[in-house]
Order: C-alpha cells, then structure tokens, then sequence
C-alpha cells in the first residue's frame, strides 16, 4: 500500500454526475484526503463493500437505478460501522429525518461549501478511527496476550506492567495521533517508540532528532529543512527530517526541553499535518507518524508556563509510562544475564558466572539510572573479571560511591524530617527496633546472612550471634 495515502482505507464517493465526482475529490485532495475511491454507478456499491474494507461514504440520494435511500437502509444493515454522510440537492427536512434515522453521520446539501465538506469527512474518519482503537484495546484486555510479541525483542522482560504496556502499544500503534511516551532516564522509552513503529506497519523509516538544546532556527531548519537561498550560506536545499520520515515515524526525544518557540511550531505541524520549509512559498504534507518522550514531569512544566498545555494536550492523546527498573525487580534476573552475555561477547571474553548474592545486592539498590545503568555496571564488571566468578567488587564500589541504597523503606519515612519510628506508639525499645531492623534486611537478601550483614554495616559473626540469641 502507498504510504503517502490518507486515510487508510479510501473513502468511495457515490454520485452519478461526473464533475461533482470531480469536484469532491478536488477539494478533498487539496486537504490531503487523497485515499478516494469514486463510484458513478449505484448498483455497484454493495458489491464493493463486499470486498473493500471503506473508511466513510459519501452518497448521493437522487441517483438512477437504486433510491438513494433504499441504498442507505442496506449499508446500514450490512455495514453499520461505516460513517455515511448524504450529499443531496435535496432539502426536504422530512427526507433529513428519515436519513438520520438510519444512522446517517451528517447531511448536506448541495452546492456543498468545501470548508463544511472536509471538516465532516475529517470527523468521519476521526470517530472511524476511535471505534477501531476502541475495538482493539477491548481485543487486547480480553485476550490478554500479545499478538506480535516479536515487536518487543528489545526488551527482556516478564513484568506484568510491562507487558500490559506492550498490549496498550499494539491496540494503538496504527492510530494516526501522536504518541507520548514518559519515564525516568534509561528506562528504553526510544526502544517502545521504535516498536511502536515496527507495530505501525508503515513502510517509511524511523528517524530520531533530540530536541534538548535546538533552538528555534535550528529546530525549524533541521525538522522542516531549507529551499536553495533562503537564509545567507543555504547554498543548497536541505531535506528537512520531517520529509526524511515520510510514510514512516518522527521520534522527537526529551521534548520536554523545547523552547517556546519551537512549541509553536511543533503544535502547527501536529495540527495542520503540514509543514513549510525555510524559503519555501507552498505548505507540504507530513506523512508521518509523530512519536515524543520526555524524562520531565510535564504537568509541573505547565504550572510553571515552560510547556504549552495546547501542545500537551494534542501530544498525550496516547501515553505510555515506562516503569522504572526499581518497580520491575522481577526483571534483575533476565537482564543481568543477558548483559552479562553481551558484554563477554563485546569483550572477548569467556562468560562468567555471577555470585549468588549478586541478585541481592542489586534488589537492595535503586538503580537511578535504570536498565542503563544495569548494563553499564555489568560491563564494567566483566571488564575487570579475571576468575570463574564473577567479583562482585565492582558492583559495591559503585552502589557505594552513588550513596543509593537504601537503608529505610520509604513507605514508612514520608519525609526527610521524619523519623521512621514516629508512628509506632508507643515508642519500640532498642532491642524491638533492632529486630525490626534486622528481620527487614533478612527479608531483602532472601535470608543470606552474608549480604544483611553488609546492608547493615556489621560483620557476618556479629549478625549470626543476634540471629542466634533471638532465636534462643
């Protein structure tokens, strides 16, 4: 199918008069509408539908051969998903009543102004669209399976969130709305947007541009690209990013750094789906899909008046959240050892074997820096590895250095001015607080005495006698 069509799926236009046919598809061509499918002939408008998935139907009711109307009573039995809007150059408000009855989407009435002819099919094929995303998503809830799981091989997970995240991204990849994808740094929010165009099925390319530090010039200049003379130096015309992504995806990365200049534009694009280059006279279409992420909390970007919330609202319509490595421990396990793999490979090296207390120590420790940093710690570790086992020096320094683990559940200290016992009353002694302490850290290393002995900052012997003496 050819990328550069829109909708989809075309729109079949039934009218027995040649140049109004001519005339519909002119203006709807010049808002590029451009999917059409042209019937002069009534009677062969059910045999079309038959075998044609059509996106919405525009149909004429004086028509030869078959009544308009009886026409519209058998598409709205046969194929009641289909918007209908009547184009008739009749203006009887009964026949308006009867049509409307029958579920007709709009109904206009010839000479038809062409703004009121392009906003209508463009609602047609926004509602068409909610109610195949709506389908979908109930498909995906139902089923609760994955249908194209070979879209998400970049990732090495078994997180229930994670997969329910997979499911939203493929009841939504083919919408033609943008796409925001949220979540700390590290946490592979470019590794979603490239599966959400892999799920997309279009046939253009991936491009990526990093929106952190462009300023407006160079925003509009890199997205939209230059004709030949335009500015002093543009010896030659430059292909903007946006042409470069045609029939594809956009993804714009930390959008959330956005000047607000650049906003302005970006808000154009996504509503106009069209673009200008520098120096250019005539508007060209963007045929492409806009994907944006952030690691920025947005909604404090619009408090402050650093982020457009007209902008935000237009960007969200889909959002996915990528949870952070610290909210998917489960996942430790998989990525460690399939890090630990590509890094003896990258390396030259004979994969080594990982301590058992390793996945303890990295459970205990709150990654800020995610599944990035996972990769980079076991790099470094494998670097440094000389015996069969791999040292879990490495990991400790660095955990050490970074000051992060975390020695007091956050869930009961709701404040750096609290002190965590302070809902106890009464008051627990030094020796129920100690117990508290202890049983927490044996909780967290899964009863290795070895490691609770280290979260705790004293030595295995001194940790064995307390659980001794506890016991007795």
């Amino acid at each position: 199918m050819n990328p550069s069509l829109f909708p989809l799926n075309p729109i079949m236009v039934v009218d027995d008069e040649p140049n109004i046919l001519k005339g519909f598809q002119m203006a709807l061509e010049s808002a590029g509408i451009n999917n059409l499918l042209l019937c002069q002939e009534a009677g062969k408008v059910m045999p079309i539908l038959s075998e044609t998935k059509i996106e919405v139907i525009l149909l004429d009711l004086i028509m030869p051969q078959i009544c308009g109307e009886d026409l519209l009573s058998k598409m709205a039995d046969s194929f009641p998903d289909i918007p209908v809007i009547i184009i008739t150059g009749s203006s009887e408000v009964e026949m308006a009543v009867r049509c409307m009855k029958k579920g007709t989407f709009d109904y206009m009435v010839k000479p038809v102004e062409k703004n009121r002819l392009i906003s209508g099919v463009k609602r047609a094929i926004e509602i068409r669209r909610l109610q195949n995303e709506n389908q979908l998503l109930k498909e995906h809830i139902l089923s609760g399976e994955l249908k194209t799981p070979e879209a998400f091989s970049d990732f090495n997970t078994q997180n229930r969130s994670m997969i329910g995240l997979f499911q939203y991204a493929e009841s939504i990849a083919q919408s033609s709305q943008p796409v925001l994808i949220t979540g700390e740094t590290g946490v592979g929010k470019d590794l979603m947007a490239r599966a959400i165009h892999r799920l997309s099925h279009r046939k253009g390319p991936f491009v990526t541009v990093n929106a952190a530090g462009i300023d407006d010039n160079q925003f509009s200049d890199t997205l939209f690209g230059h004709v030949s003379g335009a500015y002093t130096g543009a010896d030659k015309t430059r292909k903007g990013l946006v042409e470069s992504a045609f029939g594809g995806s956009l993804f714009l990365d930390e959008i959330g750094d956005l000047s607000s200049g650049s906003q302005v534009k970006l808000l154009r694009l996504l509503q106009e789906r069209e673009y200008l280059p520098l120096g250019a006279d005539l508007p060209r279409m963007a045929d492409v899909k806009i994907i944006v992420a952030t690691n920025r909390d947005l909604s404090k970007l619009q408090e402050s008046g650093r982020f457009r919330k007209d902008l935000y609202y237009r960007i969200c319509f889909h959002h996915l959240h990528v949870p952070p490595l610290r909210e998917r421990r489960d996942d430790l396990p998989l990525l460690m050892h399939k890090f630990l793999e590509v890094a003896a490979q990258d390396l030259e090296k004979k994969r080594p074997s990982p301590p058992l207390e390793l996945i303890s120590l990295l459970s205990n420790y709150h990654f800020p820096g995610n599944i990035r940093e996972l990769k980079s710690m076991i790099f470094d570790a494998v670097a440094g590895h000389h015996s069969k086992i791999l040292s879990m020096d490495r990991f400790e320094a660095h955990i050490k250095q970074r000051s992060s683990i975390d020695r007091i559940p956050s869930k009961q200290c709701p404040g750096k001015n609290h002190i965590c016992f302070s809902c106890f009353d009464p008051l627990p002694t030094l020796e129920n607080a100690t117990c508290l302490l202890v049983g927490e850290a044996m909780k967290r290393t899964n009863n290795n005495q070895t490691m609770a002995a280290r979260f705790l900052g004293i030595s295995r012997q001194r940790l064995g006698r307390f659980l001794k003496t506890i016991s007795e």
